[in-house]
């Protein structure tokens, strides 16, 4: 996954705009179950990323919650609007999931897996074509210190 950075996005209203550096560690669609909700039905899209290569400006709302896998989830979220941005889980706080659909050009990184299907709704479309997960797969690496 590598596109020229930085990438930028941020939410419906422009109240929050960010600035990535890095390439995502992972991109991936989730089914689960507060994600649907998350949604209004379907499953969101994500890229886990470097957080120290991510620039946020704007104020956030965040919601924490327990998730599907166990952990504590922060989501955040424009409290103007109410575009979801992104969160980061609680054991993982180096790393942030930014949605996909609040960058820029959303085309940049399409999600190359598919988590949670058994958490989906019967009428799920679940592409074919990238590997996907009935539940949480195990965590992104942490990088190693000097890389991204």
């Amino acid at each position: 996954m590598s596109a020229a950075a930085p990438v930028t996005g941020g939410c419906l209203c422009g109240a929050v705009r960010y600035t990535l550096t890095a390439a995502p560690v992972l991109t991936r669609q989730c089914w689960c179950r507060l994600c649907q909700y998350l949604s209004a039905g379907g499953p969101t899209n994500n890229m886990v990323v470097p957080r120290d290569a991510l620039t946020i400006a704007g104020a956030l709302g965040d919601y924490a919650s327990v998730a599907d896998s166990g952990s504590v989830m922060h989501r955040h979220f424009c409290p103007t609007c109410g575009t979801p941005v992104g969160g980061y889980a609680e054991p993982r706080p180096h790393l942030y999931v930014l949605r996909i659909g609040t960058l820029d050009d959303p085309d940049l990184y399409p999600p190359r897996q598919t988590i949670w299907t058994d958490a989906a709704p019967a009428w799920a479309t679940i592409a074919d074509d990238r590997p996907s997960f009935p539940g949480q797969p195990p965590a992104p690496p942490t990088p190693s210190p000097g890389t991204a």
